[in-house]
Order: C-alpha cells, then structure tokens, then sequence
C-alpha cells in the first residue's frame, strides 16, 4: 500500500499507539489501514458415491483439479460464498452445506473452509473460471492433479470418514498439512 484510501496521501508503516504490530498508517490524516486475512470458502459437492471437481480455468494452478471455492465477499457468510462459488465455477447448486474443514495458512494470509453440501441435481457444467467439471468417484480422483494440499487433505478426510458416516469439523494448521504430506 502506498495511498490513503481516504485522503490520497502517502502512507508509512509504523506499529500505532495502542497497537503491537506494523500498520499502514496515512501521514496527512493518520488514518490506520488494517489488511486482514482472507477467507476462501468452497464445497465438497457430493452425489451419492461421488465427488464434484473443476478443472481450472485461472491461475493460480491452471489445469489442475480442486473443489469449487474462493474467496468470500462483503456482505455474505461463509455459507453463501461457498454455495455461490460452487454456482459460479460449476454452474452447480448445493444444498445442507455442513462446516466440514478449516485450514490457517497464515503464510498466505489465507484461511480455507469447506463445507460438505449435497448437489441438488445433475444439473452442472462449465463456469467462467473452469476448463471442465466431472463426478468422481474415490478411485478415480485425480489425486496428483489436485490443485491445493487443502483440497487433498479435504478430499482424504471426507472418503475416510464416509466410511464411517461421522464427519467431524476439522481445523488444521499449515504446519500439520506439510506434516501429513510429507509422510504420504
């Protein structure tokens, strides 16, 4: 950052009274610009023994396969972003979206949440942000085209609890995903 939002002067980068930790901070009217992290929220899909993936279409990792997600915005909650990023990236629609996996990547400034959801119908297709969108079963995911470890690890828990029918909430740090993947 290098303007005030508010005034369009330069801003330096200071730790405010009151506050621990640096800030962009406007020099004219020392208007405090806080950057908070991200929230990127999606879907596990599911429609009967499958799972719901897209292709794609963007960078970041461009060809790969990931579940439909993204980032959040103003004015909705976690649910409906993911509900809507999962319309707009597979032109799918979910229903009983269940809070299933959090992930804190603070080295991105980044958290992932993913939410299991039944598809609502077959009813799916290509959106603006995916080269494709297939149903997959467990066996045939395609595991070493996945796009993000958060993805892998969502993907691996919910077959292994399917087995189970017990789908319990997970939080994961970084640390712990580079942990689990660099023992598999």
């Amino acid at each position: 950052m290098k303007f005030c939002s508010q005034c369009g002067s330069p801003v330096t980068q200071r730790i405010p009274e009151g506050d621990n930790r640096p800030r962009f901070v406007c020099v004219e009217c020392q208007t405090i610009h806080y950057q908070n992290p991200r929230i990127v929220a999606g879907c596990v899909p599911v429609w009967g023994e499958q799972v719901l993936l897209c292709r794609r279409a963007i960078e970041p990792r461009r060809g790969y396969w990931t579940l439909p997600a993204g980032f959040m915005e103003n004015g909705e909650t976690m649910q409906q972003a993911a509900a809507r990023e999962t319309l707009e990236e597979a032109c799918a629609r979910v229903q009983g979206l269940s809070l299933y996996t959090l992930f804190d990547l603070p080295h991105i400034s980044q958290m992932h949440v993913f939410f299991r959801a039944e598809l609502v119908d077959l009813d799916f297709a290509v959106g603006a942000e995916s080269l494709e969108v297939k149903l997959f079963h467990e066996r045939d995911i395609p595991w070493s085209e996945l796009a993000f470890p958060t993805v892998g690890r969502t993907l691996e828990c919910y077959f292994a609890d399917r087995v189970a029918q017990t789908y319990p909430v997970r939080n994961e740090s970084v640390e712990a995903l580079r942990a689990h993947y660099k023992k598999t």
